[in-house]
């Protein structure tokens, strides 16, 4: 399998965001305990800590909330050596640390009841994929699609939104580039060469990035420098993505100009199939009020047909998206490897071809209703 090489002697772009200001000053542990409470036992412990996570925003979504507890008791099991640390100081330290950044990048995202959508145009033509549930394989999808593009001669950004220890993407770079400033001083983002596409993922020196600690999408956009498509991987737990799609994440399924075009990707089977049906329920509530593009197009990972009996099982609104399904064939490769700096095979590429063509991403025949090329597959 041939290689990427690194573009010699460039440097992706800073961002243009200054560094955002950490703002109120973090209270010392006395004070948190204060507000927190106090009382015994891991469930008290537990309160006492979210205590502190809402010390800087008393309305901190419950998500942020739970993920400054996990980080606060992971810190603090670390350094103790035990499930019940007897000091809690570094643990409250932590979950008053991780909800104030939290806090910090939310203000600084679209609101969300704010009018006129989202300003795509510097991003180019701004393609979400969101996986049915973890393990799909989005992020598969986002490198075929970015490669693909880019040895088509396309300026490419690819986006990670993954936490960094989870992310499918984490290898996706033959070396790391640098870290610029992001919406928060721990809360950055590294640009790195995959080939001649930028692929900016998240950076954090907290233990856990919760779902409100994502960039906000501008934080992304020197990165971009003038691409003509962004492609993102949505790689936070696509169910709670869905509860909530207007913060973290699910900033990127904002509508806007140009309008994005999610994909939602899933595998050949009924339980994957019903995970993407409840994906789409919950995201058609937001569709309702006019603020998100929900997905219109399904890509299939590691099949080139439906099996017997699978496509059937499928839901109301999962269904309205089988006859145009794309159909990516399994490659041994990247089933045991996952992503790294290679270029994905050029069977997965190819078999992407038509999906691009019918997103206007690359020239070819445009998908014409009743037509279905989900049988484009590399035989």
């Amino acid at each position: 399998m041939s290689s990427f090489q690194q573009q010699p002697g460039t440097t992706p772009a800073a961002s243009p965001v200054d560094r955002a200001s950490p703002g109120t000053r973090q209270p010392c542990t006395a004070a948190l305990r204060k507000v927190a409470g106090a009382g015994g036992g891991l469930i008290a412990r537990d309160r006492r800590l979210a205590g502190a996570a809402n010390a800087m925003r008393g309305d901190l979504p419950t998500p942020d909330v739970v993920g400054a507890v996990e980080a606060g008791r992971l810190v603090a099991a670390a350094e103790s050596g035990t499930v019940e640390p007897e000091g809690d100081d570094v643990a409250f330290r932590t979950a008053a640390a991780t909800g104030q950044a939290a806090a910090v990048v939310q203000r600084q995202g679209l609101a969300p009841g704010a009018r006129g959508g989202a300003d795509w145009s510097g991003f180019g033509s701004v393609v979400p994929v969101l996986a049915a549930s973890p393990g799909a394989g989005a992020s598969v999808v986002a490198a075929v699609l970015a490669d693909a593009l880019q040895l088509a001669g396309r300026r490419v950004l690819l986006v990670d939104t993954a936490d960094p220890v989870r992310s499918g993407l984490a290898a996706a770079a033959r070396s790391d580039g640098p870290v610029f400033d992001g919406p928060h001083p721990a809360v950055r983002i590294r640009s790195s060469w995959r080939a001649h596409a930028v692929l900016a993922r998240i950076e954090t020196s907290l233990p856990i990035v919760t779902p409100g600690m994502v960039p906000p999408p501008q934080f992304f956009a020197a990165a971009a420098r003038s691409v003509q498509a962004t492609i993102v991987d949505i790689g936070h737990d696509p169910w709670r993505v869905a509860a909530h799609p207007l913060a973290g994440a699910g900033a990127w399924l904002r509508v806007g100009e140009p309008v994005p075009r999610p994909l939602l990707v899933c595998r050949a089977s009924r339980p994957s199939l019903l995970h993407a049906e409840q994906v789409l329920a919950r995201l058609e509530s937001w569709n309702r009020t006019g603020t998100i593009v929900p997905p219109a197009q399904l890509v299939v990972l590691g099949a080139r047909k439906w099996p017997a009996g699978v496509a059937g099982a499928a839901g109301r609104r999962t269904s309205a998206l089988l006859q145009h399904a794309v159909f990516l064939p399994h490659d041994s490769s990247v089933a045991l490897g996952g992503i790294t700096a290679e270029v994905t095979p050029a069977r997965l590429r190819d078999a992407a071809i038509p999906l691009l063509q019918h997103l206007r991403l690359l020239p070819g025949p445009a998908h014409s209703a009743g037509k279905s090329f989900s049988r484009k597959v590399i035989r």
